[in-house]
């Protein structure tokens, strides 16, 4: 027999098997009669019964104790939740006071803080306004002044102007009575007299006239190069770049000694190759730290310097990676000089330029000129030549175009036969620039010609880029004899004891004797050799004489 008991939480299960099966003959001691028999049989079927109601209490019981047990655990649990929440919002509603407290506190010390502010500046424009109420004041009385000191000179000068028209009316009586006097005395009239005053005017003033004309013809043409001066000068300050001069790195820093063997290679494979694919010369020689690099071009030049720096970078050097970096380099230069290009072409704020214009324009980045390198020159002419052509009215793009493209034969000057300017001619016009430009590059050194004005612009232009102070570096043999001649020439005036050039040779300190000359005579020295230099020399800019005459008096204590 299966009873069952469960609810919600719990369940709980018995199974009674047949009592006749565990009840045996001598744990019951009955008799073998048929009573007993018969007793035996009602209490096997009395067994399962009891034993079903115990179960079922023994079970109900249980799950109440457990009901019981869980629900009283379940509210004391609940209970705690209750007080931790409660004690929870106390210490939340506490925090918000105190924080709502002091946002409070802070936003009155705020606004007291902006109250004061917007105080002060009330106040200081209360007396911004009082000061400017004194000044308006003070400017109207002074106003009311000048309106009567006004009123009186207008009624002086009403006086004045009555008193002259009176005068003015009483001489031309005069000179009407005078004038017919006059007619009656010579018998002719007035236009007769003034037809031969006139003649006799011109014959006297014939020569007198020429001797005017040539004055004003003079006059004119001074002031013509005076303006022109005034004209460059400006454009010059104007556009002040910075100096142009700039050297090119024949050398390569190494990081030992060792690294020159690495370079020559075995039996100077390396260095044969190295040689072969940039078509330059790398002499190694005793040196320390450095590997020089010689080449005419320097376009190429900069590619050996380049691919070399890689190679030491890199520290695999042989012949299959030589040839390898300098066709990558290669190909970086022909990038670096388009953009360089480019960018002087935006720079100048030209455009429409063919791309091989272009690419020869960037090449002038490695080219110098004395010292000065060419694609800075170029941009600098097109800037003079721009400002210089707005100044007196002729188109200024076109100036500075034929500025930029002026010197564009010098990028292959030394691939072509003939001078940089009828290379770039040539270059310019198979590239569809125009005829003026194209004059302009062909012109800027030969006779020019007033036909094409902007030759004659870009030529003043290149002019003034290249002879002005700190563009071109002179040689130091050059240098030292300029300082020498400005030394000499200063000495051999009499009185000079010492001369010496400084500032590079912008500025000379002269020593004189203070026995063999006086002040005046010091300054006719200074006088006299700034004369002897503005005739003796040439030189940018300007020389500064600074003459010195000096007495010292000693004496010993004994």
């Amino acid at each position: 027999m299966f009873f069952s008991f469960a609810d919600s939480n719990v369940s709980t299960s018995w199974f009674v098997h047949d009592l006749p099966n565990l009840i045996t003959p001598n744990s019951l001691m009955l008799g073998q009669d048929a009573g007993g028999q018969a007793g035996i049989a009602q209490a096997g079927s009395l067994i399962p019964i009891v034993a079903g109601v115990v179960g079922l209490v023994f079970g109900a019981g249980a799950i109440l104790l457990v009901n019981f047990l869980r629900s009283r655990d379940l509210k004391a649990q609940a209970q705690t939740i209750i007080d931790q929440a409660k004690s929870d919002a106390a210490n939340i509603v506490r925090t918000s006071q105190l924080e709502v407290k002091e946002s409070a506190l802070q936003q009155k010390q705020q606004f007291e803080n902006e109250a004061n502010k917007l105080r002060e500046q009330v106040r200081k424009k209360e007396a911004t306004l009082d000061r400017r109420d004194e000044t308006i004041q003070q400017a109207a009385d002074d106003l009311r002044k000048q309106e009567k000191m006004v009123e009186a000179n207008q009624r002086r000068l009403a006086e004045k102007i009555n008193e002259a028209t009176k005068k003015s009316e009483r001489l031309e009586l005069v000179l009407q009575t005078q004038t017919s006097e006059l007619q009656k005395l010579s018998g002719m009239s007035k236009e007769a007299a003034s037809e031969k005053l006139m003649k006799v005017l011109e014959r006297e003033l014939e020569g007198e006239i020429g001797t005017q004309l040539l004055k004003h013809e003079r006059r004119l043409n001074e002031m013509a190069e005076q303006k022109s001066q005034e004209i460059i000068l400006t454009a010059m300050q104007r556009y002040a770049s910075a100096h142009t001069a700039e050297n090119t790195t024949s050398t390569v820093d190494i990081p030992s000694d060792e690294m020159k063997g690495r370079i020559i290679g075995r039996e100077g494979r390396n260095i044969r190759a190295f040689e072969k694919a940039t078509g330059v010369d790398v002499i190694i020689d005793d040196t320390p730290g450095v590997v020089i690099i010689s080449g005419f071009d320097p376009v190429r030049r900069e590619v050996a310097r380049r691919s070399l720096d890689k190679l030491i970078a890199d520290g695999r050097i042989h012949p299959s990676r030589i040839e390898e970096l300098v066709a990558e380099t290669n190909k970086e230069i022909e990038k670096f000089i388009r953009r360089k290009g480019q960018e002087a072409a935006e720079e100048v704020n030209i455009g429409g330029l063919h791309d091989k214009v272009i690419y020869m324009l960037g090449r002038l980045h490695f080219r110098t000129s004395f010292s000065q390198n060419v694609l800075l020159h170029s941009i600098e002419v097109a800037f003079l030549s721009g400002l210089m052509a707005e100044m007196i009215g002729m188109n200024p793009e076109i100036a500075r175009r034929a500025g930029l493209l002026h010197d564009i034969g010098k990028a292959a000057d030394h691939e072509l036969e003939g001078g940089h300017p009828k290379i770039g001619a040539d270059l310019l016009k198979r590239h569809g620039e125009k005829e003026i430009v194209v004059h302009a590059a062909l012109g800027h050194h030969d006779q020019l010609t007033t036909e094409y004005p902007y030759t004659l612009l870009v030529a003043t232009a290149d002019a003034c880029s290249a002879s002005r102070p700190g563009a071109r570096r002179e040689s130091l043999e050059r240098y030292i004899k300029r300082m020498e001649e400005l030394e000499t020439i200063a000495r051999g005036f009499g009185g000079v004891e010492q001369a010496f050039a400084i500032q590079a040779g912008r500025e000379l300190r002269v020593i004189v004797s203070a026995k063999e000359t006086d002040d005046s005579k010091a300054a006719k020295i200074c006088h006299d050799i700034a004369r002897a230099f503005e005739q003796q020399l040439t030189y940018p800019g300007e020389i500064k004489i600074t003459v010195v005459r000096e007495s010292r008096f000693s004496e010993v204590a004994r």
